[in-house]
């Protein structure tokens, strides 16, 4: 499907956009987080508290962003998040993996996505795969051996999970099926929103609500809901099992939902290649600071021995440099192309990736910094108390 010719100056247009467009239960599920949402605002207005110290002459004539994460090199320090079941587009992750290909940075695609990965790693090389833990070692090993096959470059496991998908205001949960009961229930946000209806029934209808990705051979493709409840059903795993999946995968390995120094060096531990200081983007356990304020006790504990991502509250390509000034290699971003890609598909979602790396290259030119790997603590005006006594205690 050709892209919308739609253009935005800010991912907040696009929010504003997707808001529009989307029926009522899609939207809240992009912006939803759990229970109060103390998390999930922190994450954004956490950026805010921190202040930049500009330069005002002998600026640099041009910036570099070209940086190198999993193995591969990207030209811009910005990697697009995996997030489940893409329902704002048809196309979803495909849509998103020829964007992000476009602008030369690497996918994660969720084992909870809509669009299988060899579709989606055909659509852009510079794929990971990312998993939950689900099923034991055997099924996991078969999901693994096939992103393998498939041609993904890196393999990520999920730890920032623990099922606490309440939500105070109330955003309706994923159904079982799209039954005739089930349809007749959100007619009227069908009816509200006619372009994103049209645009599924021109793609043969609503989206099927299967995760082709969480399937192994001999087995048709699970439903979300019965994918989710293996996984709910499913020990959860100890730092052995981790080191267990980063041998069997043998390749570049990330954990995402890093929080703690602790776990930080844990990850380190067992041969991790990167980590994601992440809080599932205010989706888990609420209360939990913003992965901003996590980040340099992170860093400090680790130093140089792993990768370092930060993940959540990305909006603006500030935003990116104040993560990378505090020690991040680069960032992962979640709701902000989720909501270009609603705004305007494939268009929407190189929308959103040039938004974030012209305002790195502004800002790196208010610094006076010539490239991102240049940015220090030194660049950034941060307030007492905010990282709130995260700081790493070495045992």
């Amino acid at each position: 499907m050709a892209s919308r010719k739609i253009r935005f100056e800010s991912v907040a247009e696009a929010q504003r956009l997707a808001r529009r467009r989307l029926p009522q239960s899609v939207y809240q599920a992009l912006v939803a987080g759990s229970e109060r949402g103390i998390t999930i605002e922190d994450n954004v207005n956490a950026f805010s508290e921190l202040g930049f110290r500009p330069r005002i002459a002998d600026l640099p004539r041009s910036r570099q962003q070209a940086t190198r994460i999993l193995g591969q090199d990207v030209a811009f320090p910005v990697l697009v998040s995996p997030t489940a079941v893409q329902a704002v587009s048809p196309e979803g992750e495909v849509a998103v993996a020829r964007a992000a290909f476009g602008a030369d940075t690497m996918i994660g695609l969720s084992s909870f996505a809509s669009k299988p990965i060899e579709e989606v790693v055909a659509a852009n090389p510079k794929t990971f795969f990312q998993l939950y833990w689900v099923g034991g070692r055997d099924r996991i090993a078969k999901r693994v051996e096939r992103a393998r096959k498939a041609g993904a470059v890196a393999l990520a496991v999920t730890l920032d999970w623990t099922f606490a998908s309440r939500r105070d205001w109330g955003t309706p949960p994923v159904p079982e099926r799209l039954d005739v009961r089930t349809l007749a229930k959100y007619l009227p946000e069908g009816i509200r929103r006619p372009r994103w209806v049209l645009d599924y029934a021109r793609h043969g209808g609503l989206p099927d609500l299967v995760v082709p990705n969480l399937g192994v051979p001999g087995e048709p493709d699970p439903t979300f809901y019965n994918a989710y409840g293996e996984w709910l059903t499913t020990p959860l795993p100890s730092w052995d099992d981790i080191a267990w999946l980063r041998e069997e995968w043998g390749g570049e390995f990330l954990v995402k939902g890093i929080m703690h120094p602790d776990d930080a060096m844990r990850a380190v531990d067992i041969g991790a290649t990167a980590i994601s200081v992440s809080n599932h983007g205010g989706n888990n356990l609420d209360g939990t600071p913003a992965s901003i304020r996590v980040l340099p006790a992170v860093v400090d504990a680790v130093g140089d021995r792993i990768e370092v991502l930060q993940d959540g509250g990305i909006r603006r390509g500030s935003d990116v440099v104040k993560a990378l000034a505090l020690g991040a290699r680069a960032v992962l971003i979640g709701r902000a192309y989720l909501w270009g890609l609603a705004a305007g598909g494939e268009g929407g979602v190189a929308n959103v990736l040039s938004i974030l790396h012209s305002g790195i290259d502004e800002t790196l030119l208010g610094l006076g910094r010539s490239s991102v790997n240049e940015l220090t603590r030194d660049d950034l005006l941060i307030p007492e108390g905010f990282s709130r006594g995260l700081a790493h205690r070495p045992c």
